[in-house]
């Protein structure tokens, strides 16, 4: 099982702000949205490109080289030219600490 990685203080992210860390060698970009915390690869499903610095529109990310939307919360994709939904991490708040770890592998 992965241990929990320390992302941030919780008071410091705040909504529609995010943060890029390093989960077990894959870049994990983490959202504050409607007073709570997401977390989804930083990779476009479509071509891999880095996704965290679209355009956010409510809790829908717009990748900024092809347009593909997908939800953060969710990961689904919801417009094309992606067809594969992004990788969701488990996040939670620990002694006001936002931590992230990736359990595909446990």
């Amino acid at each position: 099982m992965s241990d929990w990685i320390d992302v941030a203080p919780e008071a410091s992210l705040h909504e529609g702000e995010h943060v890029v860390v390093d989960v077990d060698g894959v870049d994990v970009a983490v959202f504050c949205l409607d007073g709570g915390f997401y977390a989804i690869e930083d990779a476009c499903t479509h071509d891999g490109a880095e996704i965290a610095s679209g355009r956010l529109d409510g809790a829908e990310i717009i990748c900024p080289r092809h347009g593909a939307r997908f939800c953060i919360k969710t990961g689904k994709v919801l417009k094309a030219p992606a067809y594969e939904d992004l990788v969701c991490y488990p996040v939670r708040v620990e002694n006001g600490v936002i931590q992230v770890r990736d359990e595909r592998w446990d």
